[in-house]
C-alpha cells in the first residue's frame, strides 16, 4: 500500500474554520484528519500540499518513519502552522492502519483504559448569574459532570486588578451555588495574567470554591515562571494548549510547572505524539486533559486518545449536535450523561460529509484585538 495523495479542505463552522485532511492511498484507503485553525488557516492547506510530494509512494502503515520525515526534515522545529499540517496527517495515517487491520485506533494505541470519556463544555456569561443560569442549562441538557468558565467579565481587560479579583469571585460563587458542591468546576485564565504573583492571588480568591483547576494562567514562553506560580497554589494548575511536542512537553514537566497537561492533537504532533507525551506525564504523576476546541472530527480523535491512555483526566467538548458542526461527519459522536462513547468501527469509525463542505466556505478570521485599560496589547 502506498500514498496515491492528500486533500485538504477548510470549512467554515460558525467564528472560525476547521482544516480537514484526507490522506488516500493506491488501494482504495483513506484516511481522514484534522489540523489545528491556527488564523492563518490557507497557510495550513499549503503546508499539506507541500508535504504530498513528500509523501506520495511512501507506506502509509509505517506511522512513526513518516512522522520523523516531516518533523526532522523540515529542518527548523515546527512552528504552530507546520505542526497543524503534521498532526492532521498523522491523524489520516492512523485511520488508514485501522481500517486496513479492521480495528479502531484505540485498540492499535494499546487498547482501551476506560469504557467511556468524560467531557465538560465551557460557559459564557457576561455577570455571574448568566455564568450560572448556562451552567444549569447545559448539565440539564447533556448531563455534564463539569464545566468551565472564564473569571473575567466582558470588561475585565479594563479593570483594575483587584476589582476584577472581586469579579472572579463573584462570578464562580454563583456558579458554585447553581451547580451545587458535586459538580466539578474549571476556571480558564487565557493567559491574561503577566505576573506569577498575581496567578497566586486569583488562585487564593478561587481556592475556597475548590475549582477543578486553573488553566494557563500565563503564557508558555517562560516556564520557570509557571512553575513558580505553581508552587504557592492550593489549586491544580493545568496548561499545555500551546505547546508542541515530546521537547516542549518535557520541559513544562521538567520544571514541575503543571498538575494537569492539556496538549491539543490537532497541533502537538498527533495521536503517536501525545501518547508520547501523556507518558512522559504519568511518569510524573500529571494527568492529561486534551484541549479540544476544534471541530468534531477532532474529539473523535481524541476519544480515541484518551481511551488508550492511563492518566486522562477529562476532555474539553464543544457538541456537535447544532449548526453547521453537525453536518461535517455523518455520524458525530452523541454525549450521554457527560460522556462520549467509544467508536467501534474500524480506523477512526467516522466518514466526512464531504457534500455539505460547498455550503460552508472559508472566511478569513482571527481571534479579537484585546487591549488593556491604557490601550496597551492584553495578553490572551
Amino acid at each position: 500500500m502506498k500514498i496515491a495523495k492528500l486533500e485538504a479542505h477548510v470549512v467554515q463552522e460558525g467564528w472560525r474554520n476547521l482544516v480537514l485532511v484526507k490522506v488516500l492511498t493506491d488501494e482504495g484507503l483513506s484516511g481522514i484528519g484534522e489540523a489545528y485553525s491556527c488564523g492563518p488557516d490557507l497557510a495550513t492547506i499549503e503546508v499539506v500540499r507541500d508535504f504530498e510530494s513528500w509523501l506520495v509512494g511512501e507506506d502509509p502503515r509505517n506511522i512513526e518513519h513518516l512522522w520523523q520525515k516531516l518533523y526532522i526534515d523540515s529542518r527548523f522545529p515546527g512552528g504552530s502552522v507546520t505542526m497543524a499540517a503534521i498532526s492532521g496527517i498523522e491523524h489520516g495515517l492512523w485511520d488508514i492502519q485501522g481500517k486496513a487491520l479492521g480495528v479502531p485506533v484505540w485498540q492499535l494505541l494499546g487498547g482501551r483504559c476506560r469504557d467511556r470519556i468524560r467531557v465538560y463544555q465551557g460557559i459564557g456569561g457576561s455577570t455571574p448569574s448568566e455564568c450560572a443560569d448556562q451552567a444549569v442549562r447545559l448539565i440539564e441538557r447533556y448531563g455534564y459532570t463539569a464545566v468551565k468558565m472564564s473569571p473575567y467579565g466582558p470588561r475585565g481587560f479594563e479593570l483594575p486588578e483587584n476589582a476584577n479579583l472581586r469579579e472572579a469571585e463573584k462570578r464562580i460563587e454563583a456558579v458554585r451555588r447553581a451547580v451545587g458542591e458535586d459538580v466539578d468546576i474549571g476556571v480558564d485564565a487565557h493567559a491574561r495574567i503577566i505576573e506569577p504573583v498575581r496567578v497566586v492571588q486569583l488562585a487564593r480568591v478561587l481556592e475556597p470554591y475548590r475549582p477543578m483547576f486553573l488553566e494557563e494562567p500565563l503564557r508558555p514562553e517562560n516556564i520557570p515562571a509557571l512553575a513558580e506560580a505553581k508552587r504557592e497554589m492550593r489549586i491544580p494548575l493545568a496548561t499545555g494548549e500551546m505547546l508542541y511536542t515530546k521537547y516542549q512537553f518535557h520541559e513544562l514537566l521538567r520544571h514541575r510547572a503543571a498538575d494537569i497537561i492539556q496538549p491539543d492533537l490537532c497541533i502537538a504532533g498527533g495521536l503517536l505524539e501525545c501518547r508520547k507525551i501523556a507518558a512522559m506525564a504519568e511518569a510524573d504523576y500529571v494527568t492529561v486533559a486534551p484541549h479540544n476546541p476544534m471541530g468534531p472530527l477532532a474529539t473523535v480523535v481524541n476519544v480515541h486518545y484518551a481511551a488508550s491512555i492511563p492518566n486522562f483526566f477529562i476532555l474539553e467538548y464543544i457538541p456537535d449536535d447544532q449548526g453547521p458542526r453537525s453536518e461535517f461527519l455523518r455520524q458525530p459522536l452523541k454525549v450521554e450523561k457527560g460522556y462520549l462513547p467509544l467508536p467501534t468501527g474500524p480506523g477512526l469509525g467516522v466518514e466526512l460529509n464531504e457534500e455539505v463542505f460547498a455550503k460552508h466556505p472559508y472566511r478569513p478570521w482571527h481571534r479579537s484585538f484585546a487591549k488593556r485599560h491604557d490601550g496597551g496589547v492584553a495578553f490572551i
